[in-house]
């Protein structure tokens, strides 16, 4: 089969489309015919050498940790049902997603909705459900007005969509005018330009008299600091990403002294704290993110890649080239 291999840490380039031999699944373990792949942030951390909540794989690896498409062979001890059905898996901490075959244990199987193509089942099943982790931390209704970085991302793009379906008044804020376009088609009721360094001040001329109650925040850095201002008295500052800095530093942050003063609260969100108030239950975020894909309340935005282009989609996800959430496909 044809895969992504990286040899050794470091830039895009390391990536190689390589021949290797065809896995085969052990022990409770199915075969996956890859339809399409996921890339994540953390994946060109990983690449590159960089610390992060993920440890470094042993090298050669293939990367890669989440993927879609029609098991085509079952290991010992598999019920033989699984034969033919399309299924989108998260690999965990395992890296093989990058790859035309892939191996994963049944446990970690989702079926895929009939109405939900590959591509964007691998965005709900790590996209999808990440955002149903972030939302268990606020409660959004017709009185909410929910403002989200980076609104042209994957996460973003749903965050907007569940925010408008809730009843609230959302504010997109974007980097460039073509990301703002797409975070207006998405729904978003304000779309501004972040790069601009009068932003807030147009968010706020549009509000009017009212202020945001939530900020959905995964930029951190002079962004965070102006769009923080945006908040009312009690408002939320909810923490998953700070794609403005290097990776393996630690999110913007504010002083007790600063949250006091401004009447409002931060909280990182991302991993453990969400993990926690699921029981450490990921299935449950999971499950959430496909039933509301397939009632049509979620439709991921997605930014396809040949599987070949894999540095490409790592280059493009760096600079902030894409949109949504970047797939491969083989």
């Amino acid at each position: 089969m044809h895969a992504i291999r990286l040899h050794a840490f470091g830039p895009a380039d390391n990536l190689r489309y390589e021949i290797v031999p065809d896995p085969e699944p052990g022990p409770g373990q199915v075969r996956i015919a890859v339809a399409a792949a996921g890339v994540h942030l953390i994946d060109t951390a990983i690449r590159s050498g960089a610390p992060g909540p993920v440890p470094p794989p042993e090298l050669p690896t293939i990367a890669g940790r989440e993927v879609a498409g029609t098991i085509d062979q079952i290991g010992p001890e598999v019920d033989a049902a699984w034969l033919g059905k399309k299924v989108v898996a998260h690999l965990g901490n395992m890296p093989g997603g990058y790859a035309e075959l892939a191996v994963t244990e049944t446990t970690r199987l989702q079926e895929i909705p009939e109405n939900i193509d590959p591509a964007e089942a691998v965005a709900v099943i790590g996209t999808g459900r990440t955002t149903m982790g972030i939302l268990q931390f606020t409660e959004l209704g017709p009185d909410s007005v929910a403002v989200v970085t980076a609104a042209a991302g994957g996460i973003g793009t749903l965050l907007v969509q569940y925010a408008k379906n809730a009843g609230a008044t959302v504010v997109g804020l974007a980097g460039g005018t073509t990301k703002v376009e797409l975070v207006q088609r998405n729904g978003a009721d304000i779309a501004v330009d972040y790069t601009q360094p009068d932003f807030a001040d147009q968010v706020r001329t549009q509000l009017g008299d009212r202020r945001a109650t939530v900020l959905f925040d995964s930029v951190g850095g002079e962004i965070t600091r102006a769009a923080i201002d945006l908040l009312d008295k009690g408002g939320q500052h909810l923490v998953y990403g700070w794609s403005s800095r290097k990776a393996g530093d630690k999110p913007q942050t504010f002083t007790e002294e600063e949250l006091t003063e401004r009447g409002i609260t931060s909280q990182v969100v991302i991993g453990p704290p969400m993990l926690q108030r699921v029981g450490g239950n990921i299935r449950i975020l999971e499950d959430r993110a496909l039933a509301e894909a397939a009632a049509g309340r979620l439709r991921p935005a997605v930014h396809r890649f040949a599987l070949a282009d894999a540095a490409d989609a790592h280059r493009a996800l760096e600079t902030r080239a894409t949109v949504g959430k970047v797939v491969l496909i083989p």
